[in-house]
């Protein structure tokens, strides 16, 4: 286990900046999540901790020692690939020994540490086999086991499932899961799939552009985004956006209009609120509350209702034909052209300014608790 500091990590291949210089802390046994979308740097970053990049500038600390300039394979890092990289001619046994053989370690220990792998990983079974003799999920864990025999200080991943089919996703990322929780492990992790982020991680690193937006605990990030990037990616379906003018302002209220929709007055959360302003309120697809026929919320025409047994993802279309999301839980009754009415649940929005900050609350104003459901009346 072990402590990894990054300051100021930078990364150019030629004259293009990928990562402009981050600074970061990972704590001794946290399970980290990079994601971002493709081209961010979550890669790139990966493989620079790794040692299989050159650092620009900057210097990455394990346990306090700088390991900028030390080689891959004596950082105490060991590195799982989307490809499983396993070699073909070998079995699963010498596929999980070759890299201590080659270091020259001592028979008897790398049987051990080999059989431990196995075990961990529920893999005896299949020591003789060669790769193509196993399916996807199994020759990932011989990849992940190959990785645990070196016994690192730091594992990391870089989109392990993504080869994988749904299914064996999500029983992959469940045994990941519960291999740090027997191993204790500094890991991290990287991922495109936000969904992997918020189920897998102890804090979540979001990234755009080789910068780092946001650091935090998954429903930190999901309650609290720092701005309208965080809050669009964290969270699946993503949030919805509208956005708007403040209209009047008073001490408890404000209100809030749209050039399509009708003006809706919100409970006041921040001082920092001027009519004119140019506003977006955010709200996830969950917390709307929804009525058919008109209102005094959001009218909005229903062009897909996803039916997917135990939840319905409802796509609007607002009058401007920009898209709304509405997700319910259930089974919903609605149907392609119905006009539902929408409005967000009190307390369960978020309110960004025209640079796409997130407005912040005054305390004792925070955040409502999720309700239980958002039924159609």
């Amino acid at each position: 286990m072990a402590k990894l500091v990054l300051e100021k990590v930078a990364k150019s291949f030629g004259l293009v900046n990928v990562l402009p210089g981050v600074d970061l802390d990972i704590e001794d046994g946290e399970f980290v999540v990079f994601v971002g979308p493709s081209g961010c740097g979550k890669s790139t970053l990966l493989r620079l901790i790794a040692g299989l990049e050159d650092v620009s500038s900057g210097d990455i600390l394990i346990d306090g020692d700088s390991v900028t300039h030390v080689p891959a394979a004596d950082r105490g890092v060991a590195m799982v690939f989307q490809s499983y990289a396993l070699y073909p001619h070998m079995t699963v046994r010498q596929n999980l020994s070759f890299g201590l053989e080659n270091i020259r370690m001592q028979r008897p220990e790398i049987e051990r540490r080999v059989g431990e792998a196995a075990r961990l990983l529920q893999i005896e079974q299949l020591l003789e086999r060669r790769p193509k003799e196993l399916s996807g999920g199994q020759r990932q864990r011989v990849a992940i086991g190959r990785a645990i025999t070196r016994d690192p200080k730091i594992f990391l991943f870089d989109e392990p499932l993504s080869n994988l089919d749904a299914e064996l996703r999500v029983l992959m990322r469940i045994e990941i899961t519960r291999l740090h929780e027997r191993l204790g492990n500094t890991m991290i992790y990287v991922t495109h799939d936000q969904i992997e982020a918020m189920t897998m991680a102890d804090k979540i690193v979001v990234l755009r552009g080789g910068v780092i937006e946001q650091v935090g605990a998954p429903l930190e990030l999901y309650n609290q985004p720092r701005n309208a990037f965080v809050a669009g990616f964290i969270g699946s379906p993503r949030m919805n956006f509208v956005e708007g003018t403040i209209g009047e302002v008073s001490g408890e209220t404000f209100t809030f209009t749209s050039p399509d929709l009708p003006a809706m007055t919100l409970p006041r959360r921040t001082a920092s609120l001027a009519a004119g302003q140019k506003v977006s309120v955010g709200v996830r697809p969950e917390d709307l509350i929804v009525s058919k026929g008109k209102g005094s919320g959001w009218p909005v025409t229903v062009s897909v209702a996803e039916q997917h047994g135990a939840n319905s993802y409802i796509h609007c279309s607002r009058p401007n034909g920009e898209p709304l999301l509405i997700h319910q839980p259930g089974q919903s009754a609605v149907e392609r052209g119905d006009i539902l009415n929408v409005s967000p649940v009190p307390a369960r929005w978020h309110l960004f300014d025209a640079s796409g900050l997130r407005i912040e609350i005054e305390p004792g104003q925070e955040m409502a608790p999720p309700i239980l459901h958002t039924a159609i009346q």
